[in-house]
């Protein structure tokens, strides 16, 4: 076994950590809050003093290899466990071990003189690593000079509304769907999901609030963009110029904002939900919509931020609500919304990402680029949890995810799904190609727009 360099202690900042062998083996690196032992006198190697601990495992599920730098994490016998975003494998970050009888690679990690060392084979350690964060960050208005701000406390500015502490979840989605300025939505429903997080791992959760209160048939819009229909849009060209551009990243950022709302609402229109087996939707349901909400408004903050650093700004260009057409329709039934928005709208955009980053590569914007890579890889996940769910109300309903899929795609999508598909993006997110190979809804009589 040999010691691998990873960095210097300072620079890891963030929960998530992807670490790039020179064999091309991938880990995933995750710093998390020190668990309090009373039985441990002595601070472990892989634990620092300002109250860390730092563990890494192969960054592929071993069961279907779901991406774990996307894990989500529970404390268990004084240990967090690690469950994959595809299908719930769960895995003790230190061991490996999981209740499903398979076991994940693991790595030791040790802090030695302000250095991280990731212990393992040595055919594994020889050649340059790389270490790239998996952001998890949201630009706000409100940060200094235009910072990245991780949120811990609520930020205050004008008209900006906190529910108090007794507030549940679903009183919170209501009021971010009620929530017509985009800044203050953002910041809010980053400050809802950091709550709900931390009190998930206390004897006082949030409260769900199921059934308490009505989400609108649709969100308002504050008063400062000109709203169109999807065909009058203005034409974004091929990104050869900054008007070009700014289109382009406009036209996202108005899908980003609807794509907030739509994983808000999903959590409080079908909050009472049950398959027809009178299963209710678990607390990790709630969870993994709020991680996707929290994306989104992350993903808004960073196009608002590129537009205005390019000398525009969101509201300057007509805006289109298309995309919540595909939510009123499906409005009565989660497994449509799931297939319709998770699995058409999502998945369209991992097809398309990869292209419209090639434009702004040939244009010279590498801080487009990035924030647009940010954006694509997270959108995996969203559609990972979209399928993650969908396979489970299948599951519990002895029906084929596949099928249903399919058959509400018929019914509710109007018309052709079509290609180039992105395979490789898709099958991480779990989709192969039998989900959406010589598919198609209904006959097209208005434009509809996929992505989120």
């Amino acid at each position: 076994m040999t010691s691998i360099h990873i960095g210097q202690i300072a620079s890891f900042t963030q929960t998530r950590h992807i670490i790039t062998l020179a064999s091309s083996k991938q880990l995933v690196l995750f710093r998390l809050p020190r668990i309090e032992n009373t039985s441990a006198k002595e601070m472990l190697p892989n634990e620092t003093k300002d109250g860390w601990a730092y563990y890494c495992m192969e960054a592929e599920c071993p069961h279907a290899g779901g991406p774990m730098k996307n894990a989500t994490f529970d404390i268990e016998d004084s240990s967090y466990v690690a469950s994959c975003p595809w299908h719930s494998y769960d895995f003790n970050v230190e061991t490996g071990e999981s209740s499903y009888g398979i076991k994940a690679c693991t790595f030791p990690v040790e802090i030695r003189d302000g250095i991280v060392y990731v212990i393992c084979d040595e055919t594994e350690g020889a050649g340059e690593v790389s270490v790239e964060p998996v952001s998890e960050k949201v630009k706000l208005k409100t940060s200094p000079a235009g910072a990245d701000a991780e949120i811990a406390a609520p930020v205050h500015s004008k008209g900006l509304v906190y529910l108090p502490e007794t507030a549940t979840l679903c009183e919170w989605c209501v009021h971010i769907l009620h929530t017509t300025d985009p800044e203050h939505k953002i910041q809010l429903t980053h400050h809802l999901f950091s709550v709900f997080a931390a009190r998930e791992q206390t004897a006082n959760p949030m409260p769900l609030g199921a059934g308490k209160v009505s989400p609108p048939d649709e969100p308002p819009r504050d008063n400062h963009n000109s709203i169109v229909q999807p065909w009058l849009m203005p034409k974004a060209g091929r990104g050869g110029t900054l008007k070009s551009r700014i289109t382009m990243l406009h036209a996202l950022a108005n899908i980003e904002q609807w794509a907030i709302d739509l994983a808000i609402d999903i959590m409080a229109r079908f909050s009472t939900f049950r398959t027809t087996t009178s299963a209710a939707l678990p607390r990790t349901f709630f969870y993994d919509w709020l991680k996707v909400a929290n994306d989104e408004a992350k993903h808004f903050s960073l196009l608002r931020a590129r537009l205005e650093d390019l000398g525009s700004s969101f509201g300057a260009l007509p805006v289109h609500h298309g995309l919540w057409e595909s939510a009123a329709v499906t409005s009565h039934d989660l497994r449509a919304r799931i297939s319709i928005i998770a699995l058409v709208h999502e998945a369209r955009g991992l097809d398309v990402n990869p292209m419209t980053i090639s434009k702004f590569q040939a244009a010279g914007d590498a801080a487009s680029v990035d924030s647009l890579r940010t954006i694509h890889h997270d959108e995996i996940t969203h559609v990972t949890t979209g399928h993650r769910w969908l396979s489970w109300i299948c599951e519990q309903e002895g029906t084929d995810a596949v099928q249903v899929f399919r058959s509400n795609v018929k019914k509710y999508f109007k018309g052709a799904v079509k290609g180039p598909f992105n395979e490789d993006a898709r099958m991480e997110a779990g989709m192969n190609k039998s989900y959406y190979e010589d598919l198609g809804g209904k006959p097209l009589v208005s434009s509809m727009v996929a992505g989120g």
